[in-house]
């Protein structure tokens, strides 16, 4: 049974920083590419970065040079480093893990992925 546990949400000032952490477990963690995405209220969820097997990451550009994506595979973890937080980065933040292990990792598409339960990040100004 593939879990996803999401922690490092919270409240935050605009131009701070946070880390999210997503702890994986059920499958084989280290041959799935994995991904962080985001909601906000009245939006679309959105795929801010992926990052494949074999650690190339990749970001919407929303949010280029302010996310770092990175995965510790001996730890079965992901994170997301976000900096210079804004306003607009609020959001219920959710991770992500393909259903298909060595899959490429997509961004804009949401049917492959196995999901946690979010973990909320509220920016103010």
């Amino acid at each position: 049974q593939v879990q996803l546990v999401e922690s490092g949400g919270g409240s935050a000032q605009a131009g701070g920083s946070l880390r999210l952490s997503c702890a994986a477990s059920g499958y084989t963690y280290s041959t799935r590419c994995m991904a962080w995405f985001r909601q906000a209220p009245g939006k679309e969820r959105e795929g801010v970065a992926g990052i494949g097997v074999g650690g190339s990451p990749s970001y919407a550009d929303s949010v280029k040079g302010r996310f770092t994506i990175s995965r510790d595979n001996a730890k079965n973890t992901l994170y997301l480093q976000i900096n210079s937080l804004k306003p607009e980065d609020t959001a219920m933040y959710y991770c992500a893990a393909n259903k298909l292990p060595w899959a490429k990792c997509r961004l804009d598409v949401y049917d492959n992925y196995y999901w946690g339960q979010g973990t909320q990040v509220t920016v103010s100004s």
